[in-house]
């Protein structure tokens, strides 16, 4: 559960075959990093990711200062997560039986041209707020075939014996990388371009000059994804494209229990306490900060969620995941009242902190029970459901956080949906006892825990 910052590290995280029960060899902590591939990889995550970023909060100031409205901000949000809703089962199949290479290119691509139609927009004038829907829908869908596709092809960069040590430190990367790009657009934002002779670029001041360097951050993403050359992966195959492989992926999720409870514990959880799309709000009338205050809120969760994925490298969990994710859950929506109820950006600041720490573990645990759970020919659809998941939670949370603070006011809206969260863990712990009783992050624990407590089928 990642709640402040666009979750692809769920979908980048690749654990074992279920069906591989050999010990990792401990070969050091930076094996993965002697891939050529990974690291051109995680180069260009880096890239996508801190610009990616950086975008987000250029948007929302923007959108915030056209409309100053909480409910236009909620849209943003809503736009991103269409897309995943219509496409998710086609992404899913197109993920599992063509280059995904390729596929992830032409999304990308797809976002680049995107980001220049916002910087067009953000020159000229958007006319209409609906402008700036649309564009966001087209990145939306960009998005939707990209993440499927990115989380089934990690496992041809590295070599098997290393996917434990590569999902550690492509989280940590990634967290990384929320970090900084808020950071970034809230100082670019801000940054003064009309001393120059002339003020030959004081037009690019604001909004404009996040999506140029998002621009950058994209191209250079394409690029180094363009020098990969992955091993062809077993899981691709040449399904036909029917109304039963394209569901399969959504039939096996329902039928796992565990599968099940812990996607969408994190989905009500996240979708009920995420309040991102409300930081601009509290940036600028409670907390009263600029830009420069938004991108460090916006930063805050990634920073303590960078903290945990270290901690968890040096520190694997061992024993109980399931009953740890279960009070880390609940621990988030705590964080997110105390936020809510904040008027001193120190103490906000620590608030956010501990729903990225808390989240961190979950994401660990939920990312794990995913791929042990799920057969490597079918990675891409079932990942494809747990990518409208994410979506849900995220993208669609956003809109649900900017209409109740429409209803309640920003405050009333957050504390809401910060207890909501804890009641959703409670309540989760009872309608889905496989996750109180998962222990080990082993493909045997978590296959005697579904045994158990599952309702899975075969499916194609």
């Amino acid at each position: 559960m990642v709640s402040m910052i666009p979750r692809e590290v769920c979908n980048h995280t690749e654990m074992p075959d279920p069906d591989s029960t050999a010990p990792e060899p401990q070969l050091g902590s930076y094996v993965a990093w002697r891939s050529r591939d990974f690291r051109f990889y995680q180069a260009a995550r880096v890239l996508g990711t801190v610009g990616s970023e950086a975008q987000s909060v250029g948007v929302a100031w923007q959108v915030y200062q056209i409309t100053h409205s909480a409910l236009a901000l909620g849209y943003t949000g809503l736009a991103l997560f269409f897309p995943g809703l219509l496409f998710v089962l086609p992404a899913g199949h197109v993920a599992d039986r063509y280059d995904r290479r390729r596929i992830i290119l032409v999304c990308y691509a797809l976002q680049t041209v995107a980001t220049v139609m916002l910087l067009w927009l953000a020159l000229h004038g958007a006319g209409s707020i609906w402008w700036v829907y649309a564009v966001l829908f087209v990145i939306g869908t960009g998005r939707a075939f990209s993440g499927p596709a990115a989380s089934a092809m990690v496992p041809t960069l590295v070599p098997k014996e290393h996917f434990v040590n590569a999902v550690t430190w492509g989280a940590t990367t990634w967290q990384i990388s929320n970090a900084v790009g808020p950071m970034i657009g809230g100082l670019l934002f801000t940054l003064a371009l009309g001393s120059d002779a002339g003020g030959r670029f004081a037009r690019l001041a604001g909004a404009p000059l996040v999506y140029c360097f998002t621009i950058a951050c994209l191209l250079g993403f394409v690029a180094l994804v363009s020098m990969l050359k992955p091993h062809p992966g077993a899981d691709v195959g040449k399904k036909a494209f029917t109304l039963a492989t394209v569901t399969a992926g959504l039939h096996y999720v329902r039928h796992t229990r565990l599968l099940l409870g812990s996607i969408s514990l994190d989905l009500f959880a996240v979708l009920f306490g995420g309040a991102s799309a409300l930081l601009p709000i509290f940036a600028h009338d409670v907390l009263h900060e600029g830009p420069q205050g938004l991108g460090l809120l916006r930063a805050m969760p990634s920073l303590g969620a960078l903290a945990v994925s270290l901690l968890l490298l040096l520190y694997p969990l061992h024993r109980h995941a399931g009953r740890t994710m279960l009070l880390c859950v609940g621990a988030f929506g705590a964080a997110t009242v105390v936020f809510g109820l904040s008027h001193n950006l120190i103490l906000s600041c620590v608030a956010l902190i501990v729903t990225g720490a808390t989240d961190m573990v979950s994401v660990v645990v939920r990312s794990s029970i995913l791929q042990l759970a799920t057969p490597p020919e079918m990675r891409g659809r079932v990942s494809a459901v747990n990518w409208l998941f994410l979506g849900a939670s995220n993208e669609f949370g956003e809109y649900e956080s900017g209409l109740t603070a429409h209803w309640w006011g920003a405050v009333r809206a957050v504390v809401a949906g910060g207890v909501a969260s804890m009641a959703v863990t409670g309540l989760w712990s009872v309608f889905f006892p496989a996750l109180r009783h998962a222990d080990q992050l082993t493909a045997e624990s978590l296959t005697a825990v579904e045994r158990e407590f599952s309702e899975i089928e075969p499916v194609d």
